[in-house]
This record gives structure tokens, sequence and C-alpha cells, in this order.
């Protein structure tokens, strides 16, 4: 009979606790605007915060009570931004995602290495460790820090040692530009227009030269031969305005290393890898 009432206790309680949580969802029910929901299914849903909210349904909230904008969602691209607008009786303005660009192209076959590393796999921990194990101190370190933080897999890393963005794939998240503990990889505007110095070393033209076959030595070739005047010095790196670059090319002619290429040369990752394997060929 113990073990009855016990039961029947239980069961009591239970039942007790579970009217008091109804009444508690009834009290204090907050109403949700149809809007919010309505948002959040169209949105990625992958909760990278490049919007600036803590997840998707935080810029749900935020782009109905007007906090944010439609085109705050970067990943959402300009259909699902056009659609949010819709929902909301909004207007947006057409405009590309950025896409993500890795300004280094000292690959494995170009740059040397100081010595060997077999620590752990993560950028920024392998750069802390006597400046890296490449010899330019400046360049990517390729071990994926980029790769492992995008949510929508548009970044592989080739086996040039290199991280390669896939343009189509990219949603302009920017979450792999955080990531990069030396900040080789840059938001640009969508679009394959321009030219760009694919590089970041601050070294003397002398320390890039035995680096890395590809650095920018900062000999000013390409400032001088520009017509347009559309590259400038920032202190030993060469820099392109693309705002002011017309894609003339005069620029690569004139560049001794072969730093400077047009924004529609970047290779996707089949291309990428299939020069790497033609270079491992070609040193059999």
């Amino acid at each position: 009979m113990l073990i009855v009432y016990a039961i029947v206790a239980l069961g009591l309680i239970g039942l007790l606790f579970g009217l008091m949580l109804a009444a508690a969802a009834k009290v204090f029910y907050v109403e949700i605007d149809p809007r919010v929901e309505a948002v959040n299914e169209l949105v990625p849903g992958a909760n990278c915060g490049a919007c600036g909210f803590a997840g998707c349904m935080k810029f749900s909230e935020a782009v109905v009570n007007g906090e944010a904008e439609p085109g705050d969602c970067v990943p959402a691209g300009e259909e699902t931004v056009a659609e949010i607008a819709r929902v909301l009786g909004k207007e947006v303005s057409a405009s590309g995602s950025p896409i993500a660009t890795v300004f280094c192209i000292g690959d494995n076959f170009k740059t040397a290495d100081n010595f060997i590393y077999e620590g752990v796999e993560d950028c920024k921990v392998a750069g802390e460790m006597y400046g890296g194990f490449k010899a330019c101190s400046y360049g990517c370190l390729g071990l994926g820090n980029c790769v492992r933080v995008c949510p929508f897999d548009a970044i592989d890393m080739g086996s040039h040692g290199l991280p390669v963005v896939d343009k189509i794939k990219c949603t302009g998240c920017g979450l792999c530009a955080g990531a990069c503990p030396r900040d080789l990889i840059k938001m640009l505007p969508s679009g394959d227009e321009g030219h760009l110095v694919l590089c970041a070393s601050q070294d003397r033209g002398k320390t890039v030269s035995k680096a890395c076959e590809v650095g920018c030595i900062a000999c000013k070739a390409c400032v001088k031969a520009c017509p347009e005047e559309a590259i400038e010095m920032n202190d030993k790196l060469a820099v392109i305005d693309l705002e002011k670059c017309t894609d003339c090319g005069e620029c690569v002619k004139k560049c001794p290393p072969g730093t400077i290429h047009p924004r529609s040369a970047i290779p996707t990752a089949e291309e990428a890898a299939a020069r790497a394997a033609e270079k491992e060929k070609e040193s059999a």
C-alpha cells in the first residue's frame, strides 16, 4: 500500500506542477509578430553573426522592429533580401554581396620555410612560434582557420597550401576574414573588375625576394606604369584603388615578381588544384 500511496502522491504532484506551468505559460505568453517568423524562415539559418546580431532569430526580430535592414544579412543573397523586404513592405537597392579574397599567392612552391612545423593546425598558434614557420612573416600559413569557420563550405585548402574561395558559394559573411590572424582575407565588392596586388608584406625588397618569389618588392614600377594613378605605396606595399583601376594591365607588365593579377584571373579551387598537380610533376 505504501508503494501505491507514493505513486498516487507523485502523480498528484506532477499534475499540480503541470497545471501551474500551463497557467504560467498563458499568463506570461508573449505574442510573436508573424513577420518575425516569416523573416526567420527566409534567412539562411547559419547563425553566423555577420549581421551583428546573436543569431538569425535576433536578426529577424531586429529587422521587423526597424533596428536592422534586410540587406544587413549578407549571406542571404539578393533574392532573399528582396523577399524579406517584400514581407516587410520595404524597398532595397540591388547590390551584390562582397566576395572574400585572399591577398597572398606565396604558396608551397613559391615561399620558403624557416623550419618544419608539426604543432597544432592553427594559424594563430603557429604564427606565435618564432613568427611562424614561413620565411615570410606576413604570408598565409595555410593551416585552415578560414576554412573551418566558413558555414557555407565556400573555402577549400588547396593542395598548393593556400585557401581558395569559391565565388559562387561565398556569401560575403566575412567570418573567414575575421578568422585570419594575419588579416590576409579582404571582403571586396562583387565582380571581376580591377587588378589586385596579392601580397601583404611590409618588408624591404631584398628580404621579400629571399622569402617569396611572388612578393611585392616595393620597386614602384607599377605606380609609375599606371596611367590612371590608381596605385600608391602603403609604406613598402603597392595598393590598387579598384574605383580608379580600368583594367588596362600596364601594372602587370611592369611588375617584376608577378604579384599583380586581374581579379578575373584568380583561380577557382579546381584550377588551383590542377596547377599544384602540374608543379608537383615538374618537381618530381
